[in-house]
């Protein structure tokens, strides 16, 4: 396209630049710590702060200039909440949204390897890399500004972790003058960099190379066996320690680090203090997605989503508690019951702190956690459940405290 400037003899030429996404969804053997939830929904449409788990990012590319094409890679069966999804989601931003199956899991840079074609289709300037599973504002604008500022084939969002926490994540040491990435270690045993990995990634084309390498090198060497001791294909390419760890150093990944909010979306606890991350954006964000107070209706206390399709008798407050719990599709709490559950959230006193992974069981008890009831629970009128896991289809005639009720 081209325009002529108010000097006749002065042409400019406008290059219309054109970016991609690409959102990395997994697939069903992963996602396991959402159960019951994922039962009924796949783990990356799971609602967060009222809209599934990866709007938040098809919202957040969709609003970068230039963004052309958002693409979903994983292992999950193109079934029909996740076709429904796709559909929604290029009416309402649209744009294309496709979603690319691998054949197996590839890991976190197989897949990119293996639809380079359909990533490279049309010449993308760069492409953003994000992971399904995290929480964040998404500072893809403020990325792609230091991109253009210093080109180079990967640029990692960063943040900060306390020293403990650390060890949870992928660990970055920095150039604090250049941002560049002198060394990477995935999950450390020892303390490495303040500086953990968000998950969330621009590359330029050039970044496919080196997964390119790893390919072939993976073909030279056969099957390899990772640190849990399984087996994996040449296809299987791990961005963190195959291409991360192993260019660190050479020039070619740069950091951009951030200070706003970002969280794992590893369990339900975490999907539950995701959503008062995002709940509090709203304000500014998407306040029409709070729920307000209407004649007749519930008293509203704080930053809160109401699904349309869902129900709230104007006495819940005074007669039902449902305390840091997930309630699923379809079930029903009692009059005066006591649903509740032990919250996990970081340390509100440490501004670097973020969830700790969540374990189930320790010493062959279940720890106190938030409460789950699956989809279709009949809560009766009167009880306690506390601390407590109740798979779907269940009724309920008495407490529970601390099991999980098959």
């Amino acid at each position: 396209m081209q325009y002529w400037s108010h000097k006749p003899w002065i042409q400019e030429v406008a290059i219309a630049v054109m970016l991609k996404a690409v959102i990395l969804i997994g697939g069903p053997q992963k996602g396991t710590r959402f159960r019951p939830l994922s039962f009924e929904v796949p783990k990356p449409l799971f609602p967060v702060a009222g809209v599934p788990m990866i709007q938040h990012h098809i919202e957040a590319c969709a609003q970068v200039p230039g963004m052309q094409e958002i693409l979903l890679i994983g292992f999950y069966q193109p079934d029909e909440p996740l076709t429904r999804f796709l559909e929604a989601a290029q009416q309402e931003f649209n744009l294309p949204v496709r979603y690319l199956q691998e054949f197996a899991p590839l890991g976190t840079g197989g897949g990119l390897y293996h639809f380079r074609d359909q990533i490279l289709a049309g010449g993308p300037e760069a492409f953003f890399v994000l992971n399904a599973d995290v929480c964040s504002d998404f500072p893809l604008s403020a990325m792609l500004a230091a991109h253009r500022h210093q080109p180079h084939p990967f640029l990692l969002l960063g943040t900060t972790a306390n020293r403990t926490q650390s060890l949870n994540y992928g660990c970055i040491v920095e150039n604090p003058q250049t941002h560049e990435v002198l060394h990477y270690v995935e999950k450390p045993s020892t303390f490495v960099s303040d500086i953990i990995n968000c998950g969330i990634y621009l590359f330029s084309p050039e970044a496919l190379k080196p997964l390119r390498d790893v390919f072939q090198r993976n073909q030279q060497n056969g099957q390899l066996e990772d640190s849990s001791g399984q087996w994996r294909g040449a296809g299987t390419i791990r961005l963190e320690q195959d291409v991360f760890s192993a260019l660190a150093g050479q020039g070619q990944i740069y950091v951009h680090l951030n200070d706003s909010i970002w969280s794992q979306i590893k369990s339900a606890g975490s999907a539950l203090y995701a959503s008062r991350l995002y709940l509090g954006q709203y304000q500014l964000t998407h306040p029409e997605r709070l729920a307000k107070h209407s004649p007749g209706g519930p008293r509203i206390r704080g930053n809160v989503y109401i699904h349309p399709t869902a129900k709230v008798a104007p006495s819940a407050v005074e007669h039902t508690c449902v305390l840091h719990s997930i309630v699923g599709w379809g079930s029903t709490v009692g009059r005066w019951a006591r649903v509740e559950g032990t919250p996990n959230d970081p340390n509100p006193n440490d501004p670097r702190a973020h969830m700790d992974s969540e374990s189930l069981f320790k010493d062959g008890k279940l720890l106190p956690a938030i409460t789950i009831l699956g989809c279709r629970v009949r809560i009766p009128a009167e009880v306690l459940i506390l601390n407590s896991i109740v798979l779907p289809h269940k009724e309920l005639s008495r407490s529970f405290t601390n099991q999980i009720i098959l």
